[in-house]
């Protein structure tokens, strides 16, 4: 296969127009052209922090379901994803990691959403299922292929939690949590790189205590953005992007079950949505995750900060694959690379998607 010209946007080389050549998965060969391209080819998009699409739920669903969400992804130009539980018992978590545990197609792993968690910042979690990690067998759960796990830094046995999980290879993300600065350098200080949904579920800035979400903008952080408008509105993205530039956002959706369905009444970890104006709620006004595709924020970011294309690859695919430790293999357009591609209009829209070396997607 040649993908003929295009500009070719890479996060690390930048972009130039030309023609890549892929064989047998693998990009074989990419060509500098003086042209006008046609269309702007991408990584793939990666997205960390998702729960549910189209009623199929990581809480629920089987291996079946697990391959065609990863089938349905592919139409948002997705080529590498994390199912993301909400906070269970350590039961149902071995339940969960047992039936995605031959991961399908684009599947990378398996993101925690708690159940380590502060149940004063919630949200629309199941606060039945939320328990500090102190005293806990956690042998059973801390294995592949769990990638991620959200947890509070100022609950019982973070620390220990933190470093077992790095004995593991398995990233903790900061998220849902009640503490201040103190208790986030701490976090930083140890390792912690990572915050989830910023700046949802977090303290609020103030001038005599930053907070959770303060310090995730002062201290080096990774942070994931929901650039739906809804959870950050455009004004909040552009100030975060002007601050922490694009080498430390990762797009995510926090998807749930409503995403690419008509609005209703669906449901979260046991518990009901309702989803209104694309805003997913709780009965009680709470944000419920949300029902954005990664397309959609990948446009939005786009909009809200007037990002060149080079950033736009990193925050929709590269930063997320370098905490994956799978930069090696995919991520750039060049030679020796898995080909996960995407194919783009000017207006960002989705014209192919490319996984594997095989057009899996296309409206061409």
């Amino acid at each position: 296969m040649i993908i003929q010209n295009v500009l070719i946007v890479d996060p690390v080389k930048g972009s130039f127009a030309g023609d890549v050549h892929i064989e047998k998965k693998r990009i074989t060969r990419v060509d500098k052209k003086d042209i006008n391209p046609d269309f702007i080819l991408m990584p793939g998009f990666v997205d960390l922090h998702t729960h549910a699409q189209k009623r199929i739920d990581t809480m629920y669903a089987n291996k079946a379901d697990f391959k065609q969400w990863a089938l349905n992804n592919f139409e948002q130009g997705v080529t590498t994803f994390l199912p993301t539980t909400v906070s269970t018992s350590l039961e149902n978590i071995e339940k969960i990691m047992d039936r995605i545990k031959d991961l399908p197609l684009s599947i990378a792993g398996l993101h925690l959403e708690g159940p380590f968690v502060n149940p004063k910042k919630k949200g629309a979690q199941n606060e039945a299922f939320i328990f500090p990690s102190k005293g806990k067998n956690l042998q059973k759960i801390l294995r592949e292929p769990v990638k991620v796990i959200t947890a509070a830094p100022e609950e019982e046995g973070f620390e220990e939690l933190f470093h077992e999980c790095k004995k593991k290879g398995i990233e903790v993300s900061l998220g849902h949590s009640a503490a201040g600065y103190k208790a986030f350098k701490m976090a930083y200080d140890m390792g912690v790189r990572k915050i989830t949904h910023f700046p949802n579920a977090l303290t609020q800035l103030h001038h005599r205590e930053i907070g959770g979400t303060g310090s995730a903008l002062y201290l080096d952080f990774d942070i994931e953005m929901i650039v739906d408008g809804i959870h950050t509105v455009p004004e909040f993205v552009d100030l975060t992007y002007r601050i922490k530039g694009a080498d430390r956002i990762h797009l995510v959706t926090d998807s749930m079950a409503a995403a690419g369905m008509p609005e209703g009444q669906y449901e979260l970890g046991g518990l009901e949505v309702f989803v209104r104006n694309k805003k997913a709620t709780l009965e009680d006004g709470s944000i419920a995750g949300s029902t954005l595709l990664f397309g959609d924020a990948v446009k939005n970011f786009a909009s809200f900060t007037n990002c060149n294309l080079q950033e736009l690859a990193k925050v929709s695919s590269y930063n997320s694959l370098k905490h994956l430790g799978m930069t090696d293999e995919v991520g750039l357009i060049e030679e020796g690379y898995t080909a996960n591609l995407v194919l783009l209009d000017e207006n960002y829209n989705l014209k192919q998607t490319i996984f594997d070396g095989e057009v899996v997607y296309s409206e061409m």
